[in-house]
Order: C-alpha cells, then sequence, then structure tokens
C-alpha cells in the first residue's frame, strides 16, 4: 500500500510537471540531523526551494505540505514507512503550481519570489518534541525542530534579508502555518511585512453526527503522542487545554499576525472526519454520503448544512480582525490552492466575483481588504471544482 501510494505520488508530480509546472529538486538537511530535527523514521528533513529573481528577489513565500496526522504508535510505524514519515521515501522533484507557481500569467503576485515547500514527515503539523526515543519503535517525534531547522537554514539562505514574507500551507500544512504564524514573524525582520495563508487548515472544534466531538478527541491523542503541548501558541495554552490550541478559531482569538483563510464550507476532508467519523458512525449510515453527497438522503444533506453553520461560528476570530482575509466558498473540496487552473484559472471558485489568486494577492499588498463569504447552499456556486485533495 506504502508503494502504492508513493508511485502515485511520482504520477501526481509527473503530471504537474508535465502540463508545464517547474520541477523544483529535492534539498536534504542533512546539518538538521545532528540537533535532533528528523523525520518520523530519523531521516533529514527536506524542502524544494525555487529561488526568487529580480523584484522578488527578497521576498519568500514558505508553504508547508500537507498530508494528515497519525495519533499513535501504531500509525506513527505505519506512517515513517511511506513519504510523510521518512524523506528518503520521497520524490526528489515536485512540480511548483498555484500558489507556488512561477508564471506571472497564472501567479502575477508571487511568481518571482523565493518559493519554498516544505516537506511533511512528522504526522503532527510540525509542533512535536520529545526527546527520548523508543528503541522498539524507533520512533522520532521531532516536528517542531523540522520546522525550526528548516526555518534557520532558510534565514541564512537570505530570508533573513526578507521584505515580504508569507507562511502557507495546505490542510496539515495550513494548520502549522496558523500554529507557527506569530513565532514565524517574531524571526523575519522587524521591518518585513509578515503574513499567513491557510487553503484548508481551519479545521474547527465541530460537532459530529453524534453530537459529540471526536476530532478533539483525535487531536488529543496527536498532541499526547507527539508531545507537542510545548510547541503551541502559549498565548493559547497559558488558558486552554492543549488540544484546543490545535483548532485554529481558537489560536486565532490571540494571533497577532495578519491571516489570510481560504476553506470551503463543507470541505470535504471535514465532512468525512469531523462531521461524520467511521469510529462514531455505529450503523455506516454515513458510508457512502460522506464519500459521495448527491448519494445523500434529505436528512443527511441537512446535517451537511448546518455543518457550514458550525465553520461560520468559528470563524467569528478571522472575521472580527480587519486586517485577516477570508475566501470562503461553498465547495465540497479540500486544498484549493495547489493549481495554476484553481488558484487563479477556469477550474477554480470564484467569491464575490474574485478568483482567489487575486484576493489574497490584494489582501497582502493591502490594495483592497477581502473578507467574503459565498452563496449559503452546497452546489450553489456554478464555479466550484471537482473535489481537490493533498493527503
Amino acid at each position: 500500500m506504502a508503494r502504492l501510494k508513493q508511485l502515485w505520488s511520482s504520477f501526481l508530480v509527473l503530471a504537474v510537471v508535465v502540463i508545464g509546472a517547474r520541477a523544483v529538486p529535492i534539498t536534504y538537511l542533512e546539518s538538521a540531523v545532528a540537533k535532533g530535527a528528523v523525520c518520523l523514521d530519523g531521516s533529514a528533513p527536506a524542502y524544494h526551494f525555487d529561488k526568487g529573481s529580480g523584484s522578488g528577489a527578497n521576498n519568500w513565500i514558505v508553504h508547508m505540505e500537507g498530508g494528515g496526522w497519525c495519533t499513535d504508535i501504531a500509525t506513527c510505524v505505519q506512517r515513517k514507512s511511506t513519504m510523510k514519515g521518512s524523506s528518503k521515501l520521497m520524490n526528489k522533484d515536485f512540480g511548483f503550481s498555484g500558489i507556488l507557481g512561477g508564471k506571472q500569467s497564472t501567479n502575477p503576485d508571487f511568481y518571482n519570489w523565493n518559493r519554498i515547500k516544505v516537506r511533511y514527515c512528522d504526522g503532527s503539523s510540525f509542533t512535536g518534541d520529545i526527546e527520548a526515543v523508543d528503541p522498539t519503535n524507533k520512533l522520532f517525534f521531532r516536528g517542531a525542530r523540522v520546522w525550526r531547522a528548516v526555518i534557520d537554514d532558510l534565514m541564512a539562505k537570505g530570508m533573513s534579508n526578507a521584505q515580504n514574507a508569507i507562511l502557507s500551507g495546505c490542510s496539515a500544512g495550513a494548520l502549522a502555518a496558523i500554529l507557527h504564524c506569530d513565532q514565524f514573524k517574531s524571526i523575519l525582520p522587524k521591518t518585513a511585512k509578515v503574513k499567513c495563508v491557510s487553503d484548508a487548515g481551519y479545521f474547527i472544534h465541530g460537532k459530529d453526527i453524534t453530537g459529540g466531538s471526536y476530532i478533539q478527541s483525535y487531536y488529543a491523542k496527536v498532541v499526547a503522542t507527539h508531545g507537542s503541548a510545548k510547541s503551541l501558541p502559549a498565548s493559547c495554552t497559558s488558558s486552554m487545554k492543549p488540544e484546543l490550541c490545535f483548532f485554529p478559531q481558537y489560536v486565532a482569538q490571540t494571533l497577532q499576525t495578519p491571516l489570510f483563510v481560504i476553506n470551503a464550507a463543507f470541505d470535504s476532508w471535514q465532512i468525512k472526519n469531523v462531521l461524520a467519523p467511521t469510529s462514531v458512525d455505529k450503523s455506516k449510515a454515513w458510508k457512502t454520503c460522506k464519500l459521495d453527497l448527491k448519494k445523500c438522503t434529505a436528512a443527511q444533506l441537512q446535517t451537511v448544512q448546518g455543518y457550514r453553520d458550525q465553520v461560520l461560528a468559528a470563524l467569528a476570530p478571522v472575521r472580527s480582525d480587519t486586517t485577516n482575509g477570508l475566501f470562503l466558498d461553498s465547495c465540497h473540496a479540500h486544498c484549493q490552492g495547489g493549481s495554476a487552473a484553481t488558484w487563479s484559472g477556469d477550474g477554480g471558485p470564484t467569491v464575490a466575483n474574485t478568483k482567489m489568486a487575486k484576493a489574497v494577492g490584494d489582501w497582502f499588498f493591502e490594495r483592497s481588504t477581502f473578507q467574503n463569504i459565498d452563496c449559503s447552499s452546497l452546489n450553489c456556486n456554478p464555479t466550484c471544482p471537482a473535489v481537490s485533495t493533498e493527503d
């Protein structure tokens, strides 16, 4: 299965390259190993770096890869034998497109910036930090160290002279962008304009179909397994349980750095794993519905619609600050800024007659504010693309 996933990933990367995205080679950060900043299996962290030029030479976008989490020893052991747990298994080249794209026509505001894709190999949204390594499973829980080692390396390669900088990510990587947002700003020069962008990382503290919150217990396991508590924002953990500080809605309450949230109101990952996780769906009534909303009953669709209300409530701290941005579409999708087609082209959604590339660019450069919420019902927006995931 792991081999199949690796081959599929390589095929996706090849496909991106074939359609015109620039293939960017991998950089292994071997110097980080001595600091204990390593993937789950002990291998070196890795990233892909496309150097900026011209007016973008001193501008930086650091984008963190997504790919879920591992919650206990068993799932982390399984993960370490995949490219999400070991840099030894990662594809050597990555096609940059969407928010990382190098073409002015499809990424006009950021195409000539220094663009970095940080590979995800720790399973904790770059928050883990446990010194001890159990000799029986040989797992390294060092995600927070990986993040810092990569940032320090980029600082040495010129990011210390940054004029503009963005910390971004997709899914679990977008959550990492939120969790590390203020820290990122504190590391960058005081004169730099620094902001953060989350694409499908605004995972909510939502109620599931039983009225409970499975996702809270899930995140509690992640935090406990990886020793994440000390790496989460202190402005949140000083007043809340650590696992609650894995939820952006609580971190955003005290976040000092401007944040732009790109999210689907009917996020496909959240519908499957926050609203209707398999472990609480004892009768399997949601098994087919959550994978294909066309197969849902009228009552189930009403529940899905109600999830949007939970999302809107959770976004209150983002919406209350005018320095933040919001692009909330009514699509059934996940991670929408990764390709040129969805980021700025005809394959992606518009909200308030605006593509997400323009919305983020206008917000970052303060040409205009952008906090817009799409029409309210599922499938009400004809520009919604097919489900898009990064896992």
